[in-house]
């Protein structure tokens, strides 16, 4: 019998070639191998879904509610965003055509980007931050044109660096607050800066808010807060971290209509719809998890400010974060890169985090650990960690 050939005899895409493998996956398929390994690295809550969310869903299921949604996502659910966007900031919403539920804010983000942008447009991605969004961007047809923000600055974003980009004639940007992977995010007043400068330029506002109900020393201020910016602003949020809810992957936008109407074709032919069980969940979350949530975050702060003690103590300069679920910790006194830090920690000491540079360059020397994980982990982590710096 011939031998076959396991060359492939076709070209594929080559802006999909060009683009690098996720930093964050490409590690933690190491940590996969591995056994007894206290990861520090996921951006997922450790907390279970709390269970009367759970049990909505499945009081739907058994009802027979088995079948596809609208594209847009059951009414009813976006009705609920709808209230709690204004009561959150006043604004409002029509649930008809200005809200599209998606399949978490990964794709949201995807489809929103492939229904603005034409080739060669430009958009300002503020690093470090997630790691899809500059390949999104590229994917889309689109220049992303990445605003790197300094430690001096505390990881946050210098409205000249922002004004610098903007001169480029962008057409968004996105801006991801409270941040992953920093856990920077902006008072009022450091956002009108920002807002400023957005307006001036009549930039779309790409505001990831994912992580707003994890906002610890402050009140969690959106953009859609300032005068103006309703039309200016496609709004980002879902379910997945404030609820615990992530392998629920219910997201949502809200913006424009005819944003709306163009990511909406986009998710009709790729995605259909949201899972119809997820949507009953969000719905039940919205309506009655708050109790949990608060509960979660207290948690979140006890861990946050544990954390950074024992990393300063260690010589690892930690900023407090101000939010989501991360520290972003500069290990440079261990005179290793990040990538060496983080797979010598995992080989001698079964501790994983995420290296810096899976996030942005300028993210070298510093590592992104996650609080996401019981006291009880993080505490001996500490320790391993601790440990490790000694045999350096």
């Amino acid at each position: 019998m011939m031998e076959q050939s396991h060359e492939l005899q076709f070209d594929l895409s080559r802006l999909v070639a060009g683009l690098p493998p996720s930093g964050i996956r490409e590690f933690f398929d190491l940590v996969l191998t591995m056994d007894d390994v206290i990861s520090l690295g996921v951006g997922e809550p450790d907390f279970s879904t709390p269970w009367h969310i759970i049990e909505s869903a499945i009081f739907n299921l058994e009802k027979g509610y088995t079948s596809y949604t609208s594209n847009k996502g059951m009414l009813g659910l976006r009705k609920s965003i709808a209230e709690t966007i204004y009561l959150k900031c006043g604004i409002e919403y029509n649930p008809e055509d200005e809200i599209l539920i998606t399949v978490g804010v990964s794709e949201a983000m995807d489809v929103v980007l492939r229904a603005i942008l034409n080739p060669g447009d430009k958009v300002a991605v503020v690093k470090p931050s997630y790691v899809s969004y500059s390949p999104c961007v590229i994917m889309a047809g689109g220049i992303a044109e990445e605003i790197e923000c300094r430690q001096e600055n505390r990881f946050k974003l210098d409205p000249a660096d922002l004004e610098e980009v903007c001169r480029k004639k962008v057409k968004a940007i996105i801006f991801n607050y409270p941040g992953n992977p920093t856990g920077v995010s902006y008072t009022k007043d450091e956002l009108a800066e920002i807002i400023k400068i957005v307006q001036k330029y009549n930039i779309l506002l790409l505001s990831d808010e994912i992580y707003d109900s994890l906002t610890y020393d402050f009140n969690h201020t959106s953009v859609l807060c300032f005068p103006g910016m309703k039309n200016q602003t496609v709004y980002f949020n879902g379910f997945s971290k404030g609820y615990a809810m992530t392998g629920w992957r219910i997201g949502y936008i809200a913006a424009h209509r005819d944003i709306v109407a163009m990511a909406n074709k986009i998710h009709q032919y790729t995605m259909l719809c949201a899972p119809i069980m997820g949507q009953f969940a969000a719905m039940e979350a919205l309506r009655s998890g708050e109790h949990e949530a608060l509960a979660m975050k207290k948690e979140y702060n006890r861990r946050r400010n544990f954390i950074v003690s024992q990393l300063n103590d260690m010589g690892l300069t930690t900023f407090l974060p101000q939010g989501a679920f991360y520290t972003y910790t500069d290990v440079s006194i261990a005179r290793l890169n990040s990538i060496d830090f983080a797979k010598k920690l995992l080989m001698e000491r079964k501790v994983a985090l995420v290296p810096g540079t899976a996030f942005s360059s300028c993210g070298e020397n510093h590592v992104r650990i996650s609080y996401a994980s019981s006291f009880e982990n993080i505490k001996e982590a500490m320790f391993r960690i601790k440990d490790f710096l000694k045999s350096l």
